[in-house]
C-alpha cells in the first residue's frame, strides 16, 4: 500500500502517539480490525490497529501490554487504546517473523494446549473490567431473544442457507452453555494457528489479543480445543484431538475439571464451529465447519450432556 493511501488521520496519530511519522507501508490486513505495519521515520517498524469501538479495546490492550512485560510471547502494546471517531486505535512492537506450527493431530493439540495452558495461567491475575461484549463466535452468552447474537454481515443474508443440523447443534450446545454457572475469567477466545508463530519447538508470537473473552474457563478451553488446526478457513478439529488436548490442558494447568467442566469444554468446542458452519452456508463458501459437525456433532454433544427436550 502506498503511504498517499494510509487513512488522512494515521500519520498525524503517529506523530502525536509514538513521536514520528510512517515512511513506508510494511503491510494491511483488513478483517475484523485494520492492522497496518508501518515503518516510522525514526526507523522503528510498529504496528498500528484501528477496530470498531464497541467497549471492549481499551482492557484487552491493557491485558497484552501487563503480559507483555511479564515475558509471555505477545507484541508490547505501545500506546494505550485510543479513540480515533469512532475507532479504538493502538500501536505495538512488530513481532514479525515465525512459523505456522499446522497440523490437527493429537501430538500438535498437546502442543497448542500447552500454550494456551501458559496463556490462560498469565491471564489469571491480570484486572481489567471484563471485555463485553464477547467475541461475536464466542458470544454464546448473548441476550437478543433469537438463537445467534446479532451480526448485520450474517443476519443480512438468507437463513433459509443454514443446514439444519447446524442450527440444531447450536442450539443444544447453547442451551448446555447456559444452563451452567461457572465463575468467568479472562482468556483468549480465538486461539487458532492462524494467530500463532513458532520458532522451532518454541512459540514465538501469540496474535489477536482484539479477542480476549470474560467466559468460564473450561468454555475457552473447550473452545481452543476445537478450533486450534484453524488457518483459513476456519475447520474443526478431530475428536481425539480435542480431547488430548483437553487432558494436556488440564495436566499443564495442575487441575482437573469437574463433570460439569468437561461437559461445558465440549459444549463450548461446538458453538465456535457452528457460528463458521453459519458463514459458510450464508455466504457459500466451502462447507468444511458444516462438514464437520454433520459428522461430529452427536459424539461432541454427547460427551456434553447436551440433550433434547
Amino acid at each position: 500500500m502506498p503511504l498517499d493511501d494510509l487513512p488522512d488521520w494515521l500519520p498525524g496519530w503517529c506523530a502525536d502517539h509514538l513521536g514520528a511519522e510512517p515512511v513506508a507501508v510494511l503491510f494491511a490486513l483488513r478483517q475484523m480490525s485494520t492492522v497496518f505495519g508501518l515503518r516510522l521515520a525514526d526507523a522503528r517498524d510498529v504496528v498500528v490497529k484501528a477496530r470498531e469501538d464497541d467497549g471492549r479495546a481499551a482492557s484487552c490492550v491493557a491485558a497484552q501490554a501487563e503480559l507483555a512485560e511479564r515475558g509471555f510471547p505477545c507484541a508490547r502494546p505501545l500506546t494505550p487504546a485510543v479513540r480515533v471517531g469512532a475507532l479504538a486505535v493502538h500501536a505495538e512492537e512488530s513481532r514479525a517473523g515465525g512459523d505456522l506450527l499446522r497440523g490437527d493431530s493429537p501430538d500438535v493439540a498437546v502442543r497448542y494446549a500447552a500454550v494456551f495452558a501458559r496463556l490462560m495461567a498469565g491471564l489469571a491475575d491480570v484486572t481489567v473490567p471484563p471485555p463485553l461484549p464477547n467475541p461475536r463466535w464466542a458470544r454464546w452468552d448473548h441476550t437478543g431473544s433469537g438463537l445467534w447474537p446479532p451480526v448485520s454481515v450474517l443476519d443480512d443474508r438468507d437463513q433459509d442457507a443454514v443446514p439444519a443440523h447446524v442450527v440444531d447443534t447450536a442450539a443444544l450446545a447453547r442451551k448446555r452453555l447456559l444452563a451452567a454457572d461457572l465463575p468467568r475469567v479472562l482468556g483468549h477466545a480465538d486461539f487458532e494457528a492462524q494467530n500463532l508463530r513458532w520458532h522451532g519447538g518454541e512459540v514465538w508470537a501469540v496474535h489477536d489479543w482484539d479477542s480476549l473473552a470474560w467466559l468460564p474457563e473450561a468454555a475457552l478451553a473447550g473452545a481452543a480445543c476445537g478450533s486450534f488446526p484453524s488457518t483459513t478457513p476456519p475447520t474443526l478439529a478431530p475428536i481425539d484431538s480435542s480431547a488430548a488436548f483437553l487432558a494436556a490442558y488440564q495436566d499443564f494447568r495442575g487441575r482437573r475439571f469437574t463433570a460439569e467442566e468437561r461437559e461445558i469444554a465440549w459444549a463450548a468446542s461446538l458453538w465456535p464451529a457452528a457460528h463458521n458452519a453459519r458463514w459458510e452456508a450464508v455466504h457459500g463458501t466451502t462447507p468444511l465447519c458444516c462438514d464437520a459437525l454433520r459428522v461430529q456433532a452427536v459424539e461432541r454433544l454427547r460427551r456434553a450432556n447436551a440433550r433434547t427436550g
